[in-house]
């Protein structure tokens, strides 16, 4: 028996996302339904217009923005997410942003975190990458 999965379409453009077409050109989904759980791709900071910002703050924060408007698309805010995974390239110099960020948008009901440290991400100014699970409501 196959099991069920859905997955999250976003609009082109999206409001937050920018392009969309970075989904489609590497065939991946921004996020799939499936057993009760959402399993978000990762998130980068990168701007509506394509642009990677040079601060490590806004990147942040435009990855946390991005991963809201997929967890919205879905029905689900932060307080669904079970589950939080974060790649960073410079950790020790990121991690005491990144967590007064995180809590500014995840105030309670924290998910489990696992925090990494990487030599890369999918672009060379990356920094951090945000990649997450959460509860469906009513499943």
């Amino acid at each position: 028996m196959r099991s069920s999965k859905t997955t999250v379409v976003l609009a082109n453009p999206h409001p937050v996302l920018g392009s969309t077409e970075v989904f489609k050109a590497f065939n991946y989904a921004p996020a799939v339904a499936a057993g009760g759980l959402l399993f978000v791709a990762g998130q980068i900071g990168i701007r509506t217009d394509g642009t990677i910002p040079e601060r490590v703050e806004e990147q942040i924060d435009l990855a946390f923005r991005r991963l809201g408007a997929v967890l919205a698309e879905a029905g689900l805010d932060f307080g669904d997410l079970v589950e939080l995974v974060t790649y960073h390239v410079d950790i020790d110099k990121q991690l005491a942003a990144f967590r007064e960020i995180k809590d500014h948008y995840i105030k309670e009901n924290a998910p489990a975190w696992t925090i990494l440290g990487v030599a890369a991400l999918a672009r060379p100014t990356l920094l951090v990458e945000i990649k997450a699970v959460a509860a469906m409501r009513g499943v």
